[in-house]
């Protein structure tokens, strides 16, 4: 595994724009703007070309970004950006090589958020692996034999959009159980949860559960080495990690539920180093 390339990982959101310079497994430098989310495409690209300039050098040997989006990922174009409506059809990959020379590798962030904990975190010593991220929503990475799986349209493993009780998973597994079930947000649920408050306790064992019917779909359709989760949610995994194992004991393989492995992520900057990873990944598989 080539592990000590000097390589460019940027993380592209809604609120705010990072780029960090990997070399081995450390990032030793990072740049941060804010997301001019409602410009224009190229407001953007120049907001993203500042952080990328002040991370770049002569050494830079390629540059993986993650994008909240769908990704032609041969091609690098990125579809219909989450929060940044002027994105709807961008040449990435092209723009990116265009201006730096070097090779550049595009994917959807949930996607990076896997790739990252594979080289870099929870999950480096497992070849099959789900990395689940809750938070404001609910995205999800795939990982088969080392090698990232997108699917044909880099749609593959979007369990949050599969349907469950009146919506779908990413309704009951993701901050939004809070604020359209609960009329509260996460953040204000954790915060009385962490004071003693039986109701916020009581709303995360109930969360809990609906994240354990989320996990026995992702067994029953990929029965990985381990789930990695991430996000802003995880900070409450004590809240909600007794629950959601006591849901998926009736889970029908036994050996199954004593072989699950399920991590929080402890990777800061989980979307920069997933990021660099891309090319990492593409190295290991040619």
């Amino acid at each position: 595994m080539e592990i000590f390339a000097n390589i460019i990982g940027v993380d592209l959101g809604g609120t705010n724009i990072r780029a960090g310079k990997v070399v081995g497994p450390e990032i030793v430098h990072m740049e941060k703007t804010p997301t001019p989310s409602q410009g224009t495409e190229t407001e953007v690209l120049e907001s993203l070309f500042t952080v990328i300039d002040g991370c770049f050098d002569e050494h830079t040997t390629s540059m993986g970004i993650g994008v909240p989006s769908v990704v032609d990922v041969e091609k690098g174009i990125v579809y219909d950006v989450a929060n940044i409506p002027s994105w709807k059809v961008v040449p990435l990959k092209s723009i990116l090589e265009e201006r730096y020379r070097v090779k550049v590798f595009v994917n959807n962030d949930a996607n990076c958020f896997a790739l990252g904990e594979k080289y870099f975190g929870k999950a480096r010593p497992y070849n099959s692996i789900v990395g689940l991220t809750i938070g404001t929503g609910m995205g999800s990475g795939l990982i088969f034999n080392g090698k990232i799986y997108e699917g044909v349209n880099c749609g593959a493993g979007e369990f949050g959009n599969i349907p469950y009780l009146n919506s779908n998973f990413e309704h009951y597994c993701s901050g939004q159980f809070f604020s359209e079930e609960k009329s509260i947000s996460a953040v204000e649920a954790y915060q009385l949860a962490t004071e003693g408050d039986k109701a916020a306790i009581q709303m995360f064992t109930e969360f809990g559960f609906h994240m354990g019917q989320a996990v026995k779909s992702i067994l029953y359709a990929y029965d990985p080495d381990i789930v990695v989760l991430g996000g802003s949610l995880t900070k409450s995994y004590e809240f909600f990690k007794t629950s959601m194992f006591n849901a998926i004991q009736d889970f029908a393989y036994r050996n199954v539920l004593q072989n699950l492995k399920i991590e929080c992520s402890e990777l800061e900057h989980s979307a920069i180093y997933g990021a660099a990873a891309l090319y990492l990944n593409k190295k290991a598989n040619v």
